[in-house]
């Protein structure tokens, strides 16, 4: 799995989540893409991969190291 870390990506998440992982309509930072997956800090305070179909753009990604 190929991984490539980003700067200054907010997504907004539209899927339907929980607040115990991600809320419907708040705007997330991306720290990493992965295949077709963004690495989210969700409500947990902890990074998981979700799928990039329940996030819409909301910035442009710096290109990281």
């Amino acid at each position: 799995m190929e991984s490539k870390k980003v700067s200054g990506l907010k997504l907004r998440f539209i899927g339907e989540g929980s607040p115990m992982s991600l809320i419907n309509g708040k705007i997330y930072d991306i720290i990493a893409i992965e295949d077709d997956c963004y690495r989210v800090i969700d409500e947990t305070d902890e990074d998981y991969l979700y799928s990039k179909k329940v996030f819409e753009e909301v910035t442009e990604p710096e290109q990281g190291q």
